[in-house]
This record gives C-alpha cells, structure tokens and sequence, in this order.
C-alpha cells in the first residue's frame, strides 16, 4: 500500500525488480512533503501590531469555516444520494480491448512510483540535478523554489509551459496526484485542462502535524483546503481505515469516493536473511550482545522520538539506534547525550535491510502515521515491532494478532510500552516466534498484488466516476442544442 514513501523516498531508494505488467505509460511528479520540517514557532515573539492582525485573522478564517463546512455537508449528503450506484468492475470501453490505460502520477513521497516502473513511466521531481531515467522511468526536474520556513525543503507547482506540454504530448488516461502538498495543485489544473480524470491519494495528514509546527488554528483553512482539493477529485485513496473515517468526520468527500489502498511490502528486499553480526556491531557502538531497539524513518518533531528517551531511561542495558534523517535529530542527539544511542543518518540498499534485520525490536511511537510503512518493512524482515496504538498502524497490527505478530501499547502510556518490550526482551524464542509470524503475516501482502488493484479496479473506478459527472454536466447543454437546433427530418418517400 501506498502512502508516505517514494521513487525518492524519505529515507532511501528501493530497487525491486520489475515485473512484467502490461504497459502502463505513467508520469510521476515528485517532490518532498512539505510538511517535512521541524519547524516551531510562537507568536509571542512578533510586534504588537502583527499579533492583532494574525488575530483578526484567525476570527475570520473560523467564521469562513464554519460557514464553508455547513456548505460542504449539504453538498456531500447531495452527493451522497445522488452516486450510491457502484461502479462496474470492467468499463464498456475495456470489454475486449487489450488497450492499456495511460496514467498520469503526480507523486509525492511514495513507493508506488517504483511499484509500476518501467519505460510508461515519467517521473517529473523538484530536485535538481536528477538523472535522465530512474529504471527506465524518464525524469523531468521541474523548477522549484525553497519552503520559506525550511529551506530544504523544495516546493513546486509543475506548472510550467514545459511540463504541461510533455503532460499533454503523453496523453494520459488519467491522472493519479498524491495529497495533500503543492505539486496536486498543478496536478489538478492539468488534469482540468486537458478533460482526464484525477485521482488522490492521501499519505500526509497534516491536520494533524499544524498544532505541532505552527499555529493550531490554521488546521481549519488545512481541513478547507484539503476539502476543496478531494471534492475536485473523481477518487480519493487512503492508506488504512483510521484515515479514511478522519476524512469522512470531515465531509470531505462522498463515502463511496474515498477507497481503501491495499497495503504492501517489498518482502524481498525487507528479508530475515539480511540480518548481519557487522550492522548489529555498527547499531550498538560495539556490543553486539546487548538487547537493541531499532527505529527507522525522518527524525522529526511529530513522530514522539522523545517518548524513547522515557523508555531508555527505565531500561537500563538496552540500546538503541536511529535510522535515518531529518530535522528533529540534533535536539535529539542533545535529549538522548550520554545514553547508549547510535544515529546512523540514512541508510540505503542493502544496509538499510540489514539495519531492519540486525535489531531485536522495531519502536514506533508515533500517534500520527497514515499507514506506517516502517512497520510493514520491520515486521517484513522479521523484526517485532512495539508501537503506538494510533493513526494507522491498528490496520497492520489488528486487535486479534496483537501479541502474536507484534505488540500495541496505548499512546503515551510509559509502563505499558515498557512491559511489552520487556516481554520480548526477556525471552529469545518468545521473540524469534514472534518475528517469524510477523514475517509470515507479511509475505500475504505483496506490493504487486497492491498495485494490480489500484490500476485494475480503482481507476476504473475514477474513470467511471469522472464520466458520470461530465455526462451530468453535459446533459442540460446538449438538451439545450437539441431544442434549439433540431435535426432535420430527411424523406425517402
């Protein structure tokens, strides 16, 4: 399943082998998420005349969003009794025709870039300096500019004269845009332009990461904005069921037109088989035998790492390691001096693997995953995982194989992480049994069986969806032309 990786992951590249799909000519568009930077701050610092104004302001944008949701409800309920018919599992269109679909994929930070591959594929990404093709994906960097607040962070609309002509020389069937960010915008606009479906699919939900970087009330203008973008969409995808029941409390779409995206792990290249005595060695500064927590993914301000430092203190002995980059890590490498602590930075490849492998439990205490596909790579290696029971992860690790395949503990509840971690650290062939069922549990979630649905089913679905309302639309027009401009009657007589 989809959601917060990519072609240029966060943390590091991927390199499946590539199957042999039908071909399905793609682009991608790709940039970071711009909700990547750690980035905090308080209006207390500002001059007087700014706080009032930001005030001002925020009184404004609430009035405006409480008015625009009573609107938006009214719309979904229409929407709603209008479109309970299903989509056909196979279009008219389709019925004997081999003809493959072309897609159009606006990509975010998201592993289903490389889950298609293969030369139907254009990756457009902000990053400059990109390489030509990436596994026989041609790649486009498109112009972008600095996030004002975090400068590694690059922002793009990809909507330059050069990317919408390559856009419409490919001709795609439809457009699939990751949500929310930037780029969907551009994806949006260019889906409108030239008449083709769109798809989104949400990885980031960043309502939930506003309060955390910024100022709490800009999450009603995030909820409006995300609103108008997926009401604009012929489908929506969410990663697990948790995302999906945030987005329909929220109205912002039909029940019917947000799906679930079926998760999936790359269980080849995430192997027991990789665990390695020299990574084991490198992640616990030298002694191998001591119990070693692992955490693999961005070291940032919303993923609870300094929880850890709690856990570390009441578990004298352990160590633990820290895969991977991002802005939170000096604070963290300050929270965590002097305790038995390795930072890697990011790691890619095979090391990466072995980094998954070569640990005793895999620590996951954020409370705002969509998905949390570090899970699903952990569990794949055959790693245990203790995580917080929060976001998406119940949709790995359900209520009925908790403590078979790994162990959920309730947010922020120190002594019940701690007495699960103990449970596994205690044991060996407690722990050695339940990273085999972990593993077990993962090789049923392919990544290609993941993406057969999504291209077989769900944009059939978008497709169907898309014709309906422009059959609506029409209708009244072509009525219209056919009062006014009627045929004429020919006699054979």
């Amino acid at each position: 399943m989809i959601p917060a990786d990519s072609l240029l992951r966060t943390n590091h590249l991927r390199s499946p082998a590539l199957t042999p799909f039908p071909p399905t000519r793609l682009l991608s568009f790709h940039y970071p998420s711009a909700s990547s930077p750690s980035l905090r701050f308080s209006s207390s610092s500002f001059p007087r005349e700014l706080r009032i104004a930001l005030r001002r302001g925020r009184r404004k944008i609430g009035a405006y969003a409480e008015m625009s949701k009573k609107m938006v409800i009214e719309e979904v309920k229409e929407e709603e009794e209008e479109e309970e018919e299903t989509p056909p599992m196979i279009l008219e269109d389709q019925e004997g025709s081999s003809k493959p679909r072309r897609i159009a994929l606006f990509v975010e930070p998201s592993p289903f870039a490389y889950n298609l591959g293969a030369k139907w594929v254009i990756v457009v990404t902000t990053h400059e300096g990109v390489p030509q093709e990436f596994y026989g994906a041609k790649v486009i960097g498109s112009w972008s500019f600095p996030c004002p607040w975090y400068q590694k962070v690059p922002l793009s609309l990809a909507l330059s004269p050069r990317i919408i002509s390559e856009v419409a020389k490919f001709k795609p069937d439809i457009i699939h845009a990751s949500s929310p960010g930037i780029m969907v915008f551009g994806a949006l606009a260019i889906a409108k332009l030239l008449c083709v479906p769109i798809v989104m699919s949400y990885h980031t939900h960043v309502p939930i990461y506003i309060p955390r970087y910024t100022f709490s009330w800009l999450v009603k203008p995030m909820w409006l904005i995300i609103r108008f973008l997926h009401r604009a969409a012929d489908l929506t995808l969410v990663p697990s069921a948790a995302i999906s029941k945030d987005l329909l409390d929220a109205h912002v779409a039909a029940a019917n037109k947000i799906r679930l995206w079926n998760k999936g792990v790359d269980s080849e290249n995430f192997h027991p088989r990789y665990r390695s005595h020299e990574m084991r060695m490198r992640l616990s500064n030298g002694e191998p035998e001591k119990p070693l927590l692992i955490h693999v993914g961005r070291l940032g301000v919303e993923k609870s790492l300094d929880f850890l430092k709690s856990v570390m203190d009441r578990l004298p002995g352990v160590r633990i390691a820290f895969v991977g980059d991002g802005p939170y890590r000096p604070e963290l490498e300050k929270l965590f001096s002097g305790m038995p602590v390795v930072f890697t930075g990011m790691l890619l490849g095979v090391e990466l693997s072995q980094a998954y492998a070569s640990g005793d439990v895999f620590m996951m205490p954020s409370e705002s995953e969509t998905l949390g596909f570090v899970v699903l790579e952990a569990m794949s290696s055959g790693v245990p995982v203790v995580a917080a029971r929060a976001g998406g992860i119940p949709d790995i690790i359900p209520e009925e194989q908790e403590g078979k395949t790994s162990f959920l503990f309730a947010p922020g509840d120190l002594d019940d992480c701690v007495s699960k971690i103990e449970r596994l650290l205690s044991c060996r062939e407690f722990r050695e049994a339940m990273g085999k069922a972990a593993r077990e549990e993962m090789e049923k979630y392919d990544w290609r069986a993941a993406t057969r649905k999504i291209r077989n089913e769900q944009y059939n679905a978008a497709i169907w969806f898309w014709r309906k309302k422009r059959a609506q639309l029409l209708g009244p027009i072509q009525r219209l032309v056919r009062r006014f401009f009627k045929s004429p009657q020919i006699n054979y007589g």
